[in-house]
Parts: structure tokens; C-alpha cells; sequence
């Protein structure tokens, strides 16, 4: 009798199965030529990425090897147009850098600060920081302030760096006290890297010891009237032989 049942069971299992696979048969049938056909298309895509990768790899080591600035400037702007979005950073910051190098030093600062405000990851900080120091000898201490404020917070890894600027700002402001101070708390911050550290070290022992303090100028020296007699010239020779002559010691 078990067996008659059991026959009776799997006759209706297949019963059900054969109507649920005329019902959604070529339902499952498309689904999965669409899972194939997407598979194919995401397996080209990653080619194809990885092919213009390739390409703006070459085309990035070969514009880092021009040695005309302007020229280099050129290439890099004709890799922004269709690199991929990782090498089109890189790219807009390398011709950021040519361009200073060529000379152009507002146009290099304009694309920095653009970058700077596109990007919030590295790309962008480093931007920032080359705008900062770009602009460090001419600009007022507020405006560096500003520019550098999302990076001289607690916790930026880039903090340290920024306030190396702000030191120097202060010192090109001729406020002397706070430049020190801002120094010489980098020269003994721990998260300071070594190198910013030394220069921290150099310019506080610099200030400290009045380097930053003007003492006058160096008069010229005289020039000899014109027309002076051989007998005048002798004169005047006689009386710098004088001058310089140690003093006779007092009786």
C-alpha cells in the first residue's frame, strides 16, 4: 500500500511541477538569458575599463616626462577630457603644477582652489596646500585661514601641514610672537611628520634668535671728493693711519 501511495504523491509532484513550469516557464527561461546576457555585458565593461586604464596610464607616465612645462601643462589638460575619473584628478592636479612651474601662477592657484573645492579625498587636499603656499607671500593671513580651514581642524590627518602655512603667514604678517609659538608647537607635535618637524625646528630657532628683527642698513662707503690734490690725498691717508692706530697707553 506504501508504495501505491507513494506513486500517487510523486504523480501529483509532477503534475504541479509540469503546471507551474507551463505558467512561469518562460519566465525563468528569460530571467536567466538575462542574468547571461548581463553577466557578458558587466565582463566587457570590466575590459573595457581596464583597456582605458591601460591608455591613461601610458598617456599620464608620458606627460609626466615632458620637461617643457607648458607642453606638459597642454597634455595633461588633453587627459582630463577622457580619462577615467581616478587618472582625471590626478591629471587636473599635474597640470595645476606645470602651469606654476610655466609661470602661471594664478591660473595654476584658480585650478588648485577648484580641485580643492570638487574633491574631499587627497586629491583635493593636496590642492589646497599648494593654493595655500602659492598664495602664502601675497595673500592676507585671513584669506589663508579660510582656504585651509577644512583642513586645520582636530583629527586632519593634513593638520599638521596647514598650520606650517599659518606659522609662516603669521611671520610674513610681522606677528612674531604667534609665528614662534606656532613653530615650536610643531617641532614638538608627535603626528608632525619628521621633515615639517626639522623646518619647524629651523625657522623657531631662526625667530628665536632675532633672525626676523631688522637692525638698519649698512651706510655706503664714502666716495673721495673729486679733485683732491696729491698733497690732500696724503693728508687723508695720514689721518686713517691715525684712526686706526691703537691707542698709546696711559701713564
Amino acid at each position: 500500500m506504501s508504495d501505491i501511495f507513494r506513486e500517487v504523491q510523486e504523480d501529483v509532484r509532477r503534475e504541479r511541477m509540469e503546471k507551474l513550469w507551463k505558467a512561469y516557464g518562460k519566465y525563468v527561461i528569460a530571467l536567466l538569458i538575462l542574468c547571461l546576457v548581463g553577466l557578458g555585458a558587466w565582463q566587457l565593461w570590466q575590459r573595457h575599463q581596464k583597456s582605458e586604464g591601460e591608455k591613461a596610464s601610458l598617456a599620464f607616465t608620458a606627460a609626466q616626462r615632458i620637461t617643457n612645462p607648458q607642453q606638459a601643462a597642454s597634455a595633461f589638460a588633453d587627459m582630463t577630457a577622457n580619462a577615467p575619473s581616478g587618472y582625471k584628478e590626478l591629471a587636473r592636479l599635474s597640470e595645476a603644477n606645470a602651469m606654476y612651474a610655466a609661470g602661471q601662477r594664478k591660473d595654476a592657484i584658480d585650478l588648485y582652489k577648484q580641485i580643492a573645492d570638487k574633491n574631499n579625498g587627497t586629491v583635493g587636499a593636496v590642492a589646497r596646500l599648494r593654493a595655500a603656499w602659492g598664495m602664502a607671500d601675497n595673500a592676507s593671513r585671513d584669506d589663508l585661514a579660510k582656504l585651509l580651514a577644512p583642513l586645520d581642524r582636530p583629527g586632519s590627518a593634513w593638520r599638521e601641514l596647514a598650520e606650517e602655512v599659518l606659522a609662516y603667514a603669521d611671520y610674513r604678517a610681522l606677528d612674531l610672537k604667534a609665528s614662534a609659538a606656532r613653530y615650536a608647537a610643531l617641532e614638538k607635535d608627535p603626528a608632525a611628520p619628521d621633515a615639517l618637524r626639522s623646518r619647524a625646528r629651523a625657522m623657531a630657532a631662526f625667530l628665536g634668535n632675532g633672525g626676523a628683527v631688522t637692525y638698519g642698513t649698512v651706510p655706503p662707503d664714502a666716495v673721495p671728493a673729486a679733485g683732491l690734490t696729491p698733497m690732500d690725498k696724503a693728508a687723508a691717508a695720514d689721518k686713517a693711519a691715525a684712526d686706526k692706530a691703537p691707542a698709546a697707553p696711559a701713564k
